[in-house]
């Protein structure tokens, strides 16, 4: 079987296309519009499929250079940081709170919930942990680090189980139809939509693009992502971090020694630049998927998986919304819960820009899920992870 091999750059360009793929099958399908499934995860998934195709038949197999692809995601929580300011985050500090509380439950049960089908399937409970919060709400960076930690424990094939990709997909399919749902049974609208069409209508009038204060945004990045390594590299002496850590911390700390300082910093320009980012490692990602992996897997492991897609779908539609307090906020929050609870905090980030770009603004959400989904629930998931096994 031939292969092909495409650096970084080449690996971007295609990522490029796929997300412009994804933009036009979501323009000309409805039942993608109407229920906002991000176009890097349309176009990805597509591509995954041709290439598992392709690959099964022994025609071809393409490898990425995915440098580029932590590159992206950095500059993305780094713009992330910016949003934390603190006399913003106040407002948003109870829900932060039951946010925080609700993913904690999600981790005990996604892991109640492997341990026990890999006891009733006869396999070694452990295992189900990989089917569990390890992949689910930890992510690729929890799956990177327990997966051999459980092979080392004994655990055969736990590595190959927690990379699988299934929940980055699974995660942003159901995210954008539960939380329309809502939006449409509940009559919900965004309390910042009026003022933001003010904004654009304004904008729109001017026509003119500030490139000062764009280098401006960039450099702003380029500084915290620089200073933000140094800052994962003293975390990580203490316990594992996933590695945008820093940059996102860096940010934060930029953003509010300059609110203390009633000093104003490119915000807007910030914030599109990281919208940027978070598009293009999206489609990174999904070309990175191997969806071969799954169909690999043993039956009880599919079975596994779907089991815990049906418990985030009910947790997220009976639950989450809720507790959340049924607004507009409460349902933008609950895609983007189930984004990360099933695959990684950019796929709640894109799930929420879907709803929020249909549906209006979000601003306690973009606040709330990333504070939650990047840094605290990572602490208490290896906390939890560590008691389960």
């Amino acid at each position: 079987m031939k292969t092909i091999e495409l650096d970084m750059y080449q690996a971007t360009a295609v990522a490029a296309l796929v997300l412009l793929l994804g933009r036009i099958l979501v323009a000309k399908i409805s039942i993608l519009r109407r229920y906002c499934i991000p176009a890097p995860v349309v176009g990805g998934f597509l591509y995954a499929i041709v290439h598992t195709i392709v690959r099964g038949m022994g025609i071809l197999e393409i490898s990425c250079d995915m440098t580029l692809k932590n590159v992206f995601m950095v500059a993305f929580f780094c713009s992330v940081g910016f949003t934390a300011s603190f006399r913003m985050l106040k407002k948003g500090g109870v829900q932060t709170v039951i946010f925080l509380a609700l993913s904690v439950v999600m981790v005990v049960l996604q892991n109640i919930l492997g341990a026990g089908l890999a006891s009733v399937f006869g396999l070694d409970p452990r295992l189900g942990l990989a089917t569990g919060s390890i992949p689910m709400v930890g992510g690729h960076g929890t799956a990177g680090s327990f997966g051999p930690l459980l092979e080392e424990l004994g655990v055969a094939n736990a590595s190959v189980v927690a990379i699988a990709t299934y929940g980055l997909v699974a995660g942003c399919v159901i995210g954008g139809p539960i939380a329309t749902a809502k939006i449409r049974k509940y009559k919900l609208s965004s309390v910042a939509e009026a003022a933001t069409k003010t904004e654009t209508v304004e904008t729109d009038e001017t026509g003119a693009i500030d490139s000062a204060r764009i280098l401006d945004g960039l450099l702003y990045l380029i500084v915290a992502i620089g200073a933000g390594t140094v800052v994962s590299m003293f975390l990580g002496k203490l316990m594992t971090f996933p590695f945008y850590i820093g940059a996102m911390l860096v940010g934060a700390i930029i953003r509010n020694i300059m609110d203390v300082q009633n000093k104003e910093i490119p915000m807007e320009e910030i914030s599109t630049l990281g919208g940027a980012s978070l598009s293009v490692f999206l489609g990174l990602a999904m070309i990175d998927m191997k969806l071969w992996q799954l169909a690999e897997l043993a039956v009880p492991m599919v079975v596994m998986l779907l089991a815990q897609t049906v418990l985030m779908f009910f947790y997220a539609n009976f639950v989450v919304f809720n507790v959340l307090g049924k607004s507009y906020d409460a349902a933008v929050m609950t895609s983007g819960f189930c984004g990360f609870g099933m695959g990684a905090t950019p796929n709640a980030m894109a799930n929420m820009q879907a709803i929020t770009g249909a549906y209006g603004p979000a601003p306690t959400a973009f606040m709330v899920v990333p504070l939650v989904g990047s840094l605290f629930i990572d602490f208490l998931n290896a906390t939890i992870l560590t008691g389960f096994i």
